[in-house]
């Protein structure tokens, strides 16, 4: 089956490899001329221009759109409706809000472009493990995507499967599902990373944890110098909160036990945000993934101006002197 791509980093070029290895036909497009040139000396179709994208695809034409979500997506997509015509499909697997997906395939559905919307979960691993996919959009429409949808996805591979799934009829298995109409496949994948940054935070402070074993704040005889980077090991093997961020927390730590390469910085990409929105507008309580978002807000701040006024507040009632803090780990 033929592909178009747009965006090329390293989730999109890698898609491309992958597709590409299984026997698919790449069409690519970036604004940067570089990733397109590159992917063309490995099999794909470049095209310098949108308009010389659309010309190189048979129809009906099936675009992926990898770009980064907000105002990159919006504009890429109303692009390339200009150029496309009824029975087209737009795919966006970026990580855009299913609000947005919603209210974007009601204008493409005036010129009956179809649009699909495939949260991706794989990260720069997914050339090599494949890439798990929510898909949301017309049943049929998206049916049509499975052939490109199955050479993505992971497939069954060596995991166990599930005891009682034997008579079950899904893609689940295969890593990718059609989760149900426009916007469920983002939705399905906002709260997927809402969840990781619960998961997340949870290996962060237990960890912390046991870094600190040995403060001063600790009597002696509590005091334990523990090998974080083999507790991460061990934890691999048959524990029950073993996962592949286990994994990827043992490697890191293997490489800096000390995590010295590493600010503390932490971003976040938006899926957290609108997750927590979510569990407010159904009234669903989500303390461990709100924490965890509030947390990471938190590690961009430096002496925030709260912790200075509630400083102010202990001395002015109770005449507290602020110390600078002793014995934890820096």
């Amino acid at each position: 089956m033929q592909l178009g791509m747009v965006g090329l980093g390293r989730m999109g070029s890698n898609m491309v490899r992958r597709l590409m290895k299984a026997g698919h036909e790449c069409v690519v497009y970036d604004r940067l001329p570089g990733p397109g040139k590159e992917l063309e000396t490995e099999g794909a179709i470049a095209a310098d221009s949108l308009e010389s994208f659309i010309s190189k695809l048979a129809k009906p034409r099936r675009v992926w759109v990898m770009v980064p979500a907000g105002a990159p997506t919006e504009e890429t997509i109303m692009a390339l409706a200009n150029f496309m015509e009824p029975g087209d499909v737009i795919i966006d697997g970026g990580n855009s809000y299913f609000k947005d997906d919603v209210r974007r395939a009601e204008e493409l559905k005036r010129k009956r472009i179809n649009f699909v919307d495939a949260g991706t979960s794989g990260g720069v691993w997914g050339l090599e493990r494949g890439y798990c996919l929510m898909v949301g959009g017309d049943r049929d429409v998206v049916r049509g995507l499975y052939p490109i949808l199955k050479a993505l996805a992971p497939g069954v591979g060596n995991i166990e499967r599930t005891p009682g799934r034997e008579k079950i009829d899904s893609t689940a298995e295969e890593g990718f599902l059609h989760c149900g109409p426009v916007g469920s496949g983002h939705f399905v994948k906002m709260v997927h990373n809402g969840i990781e940054y619960g998961l997340m935070q949870a290996y962060a402070e237990g960890f912390e944890i046991f870094r600190n074993a040995n403060s001063d704040l600790v009597p002696d005889h509590h005091q334990y110098d523990l090998n974080i980077a083999d507790i991460a090991e061990v934890w691999r093997r048959g524990s029950v909160v073993g996962s592949w961020l286990l994994d990827l927390t043992a490697s890191a730590l293997a490489g800096d036990p000390n995590l010295e390469n590493y600010s503390g910085y932490v971003e976040d990409s938006g899926e957290g945000r609108w997750t927590v929105q979510a569990a407010i507008e159904q009234a669903v309580p989500c303390e461990v993934l709100s924490a965890a978002l509030y947390t990471r807000f938190r590690s961009r701040q430096q002496s925030p101006f709260s912790d200075k006024l509630l400083s102010a507040m202990r001395h002015s009632f109770g005449g507290h002197i602020e110390l600078k803090p002793t014995g934890a780990k820096k």
